[in-house]
């Protein structure tokens, strides 16, 4: 394995100075061949991950983090770009003002952009990035789509405190080992750390409880219906976050407006969406109805992920608000058809393609050399425990006769959503390299840990009677 390790490392960064090489001709070439070298390693992260029986975004972040880092002592140009991708197209694009690299980076992005072939690198780092931002998209969409609002409105009580708790607890906790920790850090940055702990992954959570088969227990249905909430709440603080830095207002008029903004941006899309769908059905009532069900859900997703980035939100939030509202039920009035396809079947061969980019494009971001430095691994370590405590507190939200460890355990895992939050943060310029290695390391080891002690708790432990 390790031998096999080294000849496909050695392929890649082979593939990588050929494309180097012969970026004069075709200029898609060079694009085509970037894109298919990162899109392996995705996959051979997944099947490595899969072998060992963890979650495929292990697989894929590690994957990442590693081909990064050999890229990067290597001195491959594409990799260096890809490192310090957030920061520089921000840059470019004038949505950051003024972004401060150390001299050592400065150097080496000056000598990529200033070479031959600078442009040509540029544009494959800026196509693996407008790939993963698709990604993040297509994946919150997902997320939605297996719940919906009247699933919502319905969960009980118990996953509702078991949800709050989930996610203010780490909050609190994260912000507390920030404060101690990093006193010189702004509020911004202690805020968006602190949303980034209260994340939970419950497409991991689902993955483990439909292997022990406990989905439809009551701590399975409790962690389950508070893991959509936690998504749902993390959204909207994420929405609130995300508003206050890129406004730079912190004001109380400030964060009530981006409140009222989030909620007037839910409350109407959740209005006025089943209107837009149901015309829009209505209209491509002549196409085939694959056509029409990929049509739809296409557009309606990146519409509300654009409307979502005018009204100053993240597009994620636009993104999962659509999963909420639509389904396969819009369909079924307009079309007759006998073959039965579902909306998830038509967009998850996009989530495939595009979203092990994102995990990858987030492993190369993580400096290794910065977690030399002991601050960061207690940075780390501080951010890890207050990340497991946190969630493990929300199990006391559950009633009298669950396995309170269990559920807490269930709401573990960042996975996925939680770089996604470290990833904005990292673009707004709020989450520095040092920060975004530590919280990433804190991801990789709740995900990791997640599984194999929920699986423990709800094998050995007994229901808690107080």
């Amino acid at each position: 394995m390790r031998r096999l390790g080294i000849i496909l490392l050695s392929l890649l960064f082979s593939a990588v100075a050929l494309a180097e090489d012969n970026l004069h001709g075709d200029p898609i070439a060079p694009v085509i061949l970037g894109v298919t070298g990162i899109l392996f390693f995705a996959i051979l992260g997944r099947f490595l991950a899969r072998q060992v029986n963890q979650p495929a975004v292990v697989g894929e972040l590690l994957m990442g983090i590693l081909i990064g880092h050999v890229g990067y002592l290597f001195g491959s140009d594409l990799i260096i770009l890809l490192r310090e991708v957030p920061q520089i197209f921000d840059m470019m694009s004038g949505a950051a003002t003024a972004t401060i690299f150390d001299a050592a980076t400065t150097q080496q992005l000056n000598r990529v952009l200033n070479g031959p072939d600078g442009s040509e690198v540029m544009q494959v780092a800026h196509t693996v990035d407008v790939f993963s931002r698709y990604g993040v998209i297509f994946l919150l969409f997902l997320v939605g789509l297996e719940s919906s609002v009247e699933k919502m409105l319905t969960v009980g009580a118990e996953a509702a405190r078991v949800a709050i708790i989930g996610v203010s607890a780490p909050f609190v906790l994260a912000f507390g080992a920030m404060y101690l920790l990093v006193p010189e850090a702004s509020p911004n940055t202690i805020m968006f750390v602190a949303a980034t702990l209260g994340a939970t992954s419950v497409g991991i959570t689902a993955r483990v409880l439909r292997e022990l088969r406990q989905e439809d227990s009551h701590e399975g249905q409790i962690i389950l219906g508070a893991a959509v909430m936690d998504d749902v709440l993390g959204l909207v603080i994420l929405a609130i976050i995300s508003g206050i830095v890129v406004s730079g207002d912190v004001e109380p008029g400030s964060i009530l407006w981006t409140i009222l903004l989030s909620c007037a941006f839910l409350g109407g899309a959740i209005w006025l969406g089943p209107h837009m769908l149901r015309f829009t059905v209505a209209f491509l009532g002549r196409l085939d109805i694959v056509e029409a069900k990929m049509f739809t859900s296409f557009l309606f997703v990146m519409i509300l992920a654009w409307i979502a980035s005018l009204a100053g939100l993240a597009t994620i939030v636009g993104a999962f608000t659509a999963g909420l509202i639509l389904h396969d039920e819009y369909f079924k009035d307009v079309f007759d058809d006998d073959e039965f396809v579902t909306i998830k079947d038509l967009i998850q061969p996009l989530e495939v393609i595009f979203v092990p980019i994102f995990f990858i494009l987030m492993g190369v971001q993580v400096k290794l050399e910065k977690l030399y430095d002991p601050k960061v691994l207690v940075l780390a370590a501080g951010l890890i425990l207050a990340a497991i405590l946190g969630k493990v507190l929300c199990g006391l939200g559950a009633g009298k006769g669950r396995r309170r460890l269990a559920i807490g355990f269930g709401m573990l895992p960042r996975g996925e959503v939680g770089l996604i939050f470290a990833s904005i943060g990292k673009t707004l310029g709020v989450i520095g390299d040092t920060l975004f290695s530590s919280v990433v390391v804190m991801v990789i080891v709740t995900t990791l840990i997640a599984p194999g002690l929920l699986k423990w708790s709800l094998q050995k432990t007994r229901p808690d009677i107080v």
